[in-house]
């Protein structure tokens, strides 16, 4: 079989929104991808269907892949005719190792593309409120790896210490001591400026000011680890406040349950206000056998109901193949939510929603098999568009997230998600316990009636008066311990 190709992208630094659209374009057509622990998994969100995820991530004290493995696994998809995409955080040419993977591939005769990425050292310190360099400040900067081979930077102090006037360095809370002695005893004053940037650009940000000479007490006394930036020079004296920090959820990490029936859940809004949002599961759509005997016949309709964006999508696929003149509809329209009306209308056609369909006349109702179970009453027929499946590549992606991070709050909108939670949580590693124990907003009051019947402990159902944004923020600052940030 001929080569395939490797592509090497840089993820940036963590928000999501920072990838490249080259890299996000890659990222769609890739046959498998190699990923490392500092890229946020969203992205793999992109990828088609039958991509294959391998993780390859790292911790500063253990690795679960060997990068002999990786090189290995980079030779052989590439060698199977795939199109691999090697996934790296940041900019994959600073202290990524991508000179290393690239030689090896280059070895087997495997073609490669590189695809730079914003890397942490500049992004980190702008999420906290820090230009790296400032004409009134710093007019020179430099990145450094804060260990190498022998486990501590080994470099020319003095040049750092009298000939760069900010210094960013990665990776560096192990021998941060080192470091800010080796600068003072070149020629850096103890009282320069240092911050250090922990989780820079994701929700869990956080960032401590100090000097040379206790900067690591200050780091001490917030629990501040790895993954960190640190920041020396006076170009910290700029900075007053981080704009992304002060966002209102910023460090709540929320898990929106999803049926598979496109809940309308404002999780952009909440990114967009600083919380983590992860949606789960991940469903995969099928295609299904097709009964098209009841489309022929859709002129005798009095209603069709739409449930869900995918429906109205497929139905008028199916429409099109079969040469069916949409024109032939005399059916009024209706849609499960507004945003399935929006879709609907945006083809032209007037929609309501499903609360005022009648309770007779001829209906059909199109969706997923599991959706048109639900039927306004016992004689609407059915159109079944599609099937779906959990997608289980994302199970032990979201056991190992979760492993790390503990949720915060989870968001149901409807009795479905919390009986989906309650019967999928163990395969993401949360016994029914410790599920008991979450913090659950509920949308609804079936939602509310059933995360109370299956026995969690703390349930909350937001006022009709309030945003869900401005509850998750009063109950951030109501009950701190919600919010891992605090704790």
């Amino acid at each position: 079989m001929g080569n395939g190709k490797v592509y090497f992208i840089g993820a940036g630094p963590g928000d999501s929104g920072l990838i490249t659209l080259k890299g996000k374009a890659l990222i769609e057509s890739a046959d498998v991808i190699l990923y490392d622990r500092l890229v946020n998994v969203r992205l793999l969100e992109h990828a088609k269907a039958s991509c294959e995820f391998i993780y390859c991530g790292k911790l500063p004290s253990r690795h679960f892949m060997k990068q002999s493995e990786i090189n290995a696994l980079l030779i052989d998809k590439g060698s199977k005719g795939l199109h691999v995409v090697r996934l790296k955080g940041g900019d994959p040419s600073v202290f990524g190792r991508v000179g290393e993977e690239a030689a090896a591939i280059s070895e087997h005769g495997i073609p490669y593309e590189m695809v730079p990425g914003i890397t942490s050292g500049i992004a980190a310190p702008l999420y906290a409120g820090l230009p790296v360099t400032h004409r009134d400040f710093a007019s020179s900067f430099a990145v450094i790896t804060a260990h190498d081979k022998s486990g501590k930077p080994d470099m020319d102090w003095e040049a750092l210490a009298r000939g760069v006037q900010t210094l960013v360095f990665y990776m560096g809370i192990k021998n941060l001591d080192y470091i800010c002695e080796q600068l003072i005893k070149n020629g850096k004053s103890p009282f320069v400026p240092v911050m250090v940037i922990q989780w820079g650009t994701w929700s869990r940000q956080r960032s401590v000011k100090g000097t040379l000479q206790d900067i690591r007490q200050k780091i001490t006394a917030h629990h501040i680890k790895n993954p960190a930036i640190i920041v020396i020079g006076d170009i910290v004296s700029f900075r007053q406040h981080s704009w992304f920090e002060e966002k209102p959820l910023i460090g709540l990490n929320i898990m929106a349950v999803q049926s598979g029936e496109e809940e309308s859940l404002p999780t952009d809004a909440l990114r967009e206000q600083g919380a983590e949002v992860i949606e789960w599961p991940k469903w995969q759509p099928l295609k299904t056998a097709e009964k098209d005997m009841v489309l022929h016949q859709i002129a005798r309709f009095d209603s069709l109901l739409f449930t869900s964006q995918r429906a109205v999508k497929e139905f008028f696929s199916r429409c099109k193949a079969l040469k069916i003149d949409v024109r032939q509809i005399r059916a009024r329209l209706y849609a499960s939510d507004p945003l399935v009306k929006a879709a609907l209308e945006d083809r032209g056609f007037l929609a309501c929603l499903r609360k005022d369909m009648p309770f007779s006349g001829a209906c059909l109702i199109i969706g997923s098999r599991q959706a048109v179970q639900n039927k306004p009453h016992p004689d609407c027929e059915t159109f079944i568009t599609h099937d779906q499946m959990i997608d289980g590549r994302f199970t032990s992606i979201m056991k190992r997230e979760m492993n790390e991070f503990p949720i915060d709050i989870i968001l149901f909108s409807n009795r479905k998600c919390v009986e989906l939670f309650m019967k999928e949580a163990g395969s993401i590693g949360m016994p029914p316990d410790d599920a008991a124990d979450l913090h659950a907003v509920c949308l609804s009051e079936e939602a509310e009636r059933a995360a109370v019947d299956f026995g969690l402990k703390h349930v909350h159902v937001p006022g009709e008066d309030v945003s869900l944004e401005d509850y998750l923020n009063e109950l951030k600052h109501d009950r701190p311990e919600v919010c891992i940030i605090n704790r």
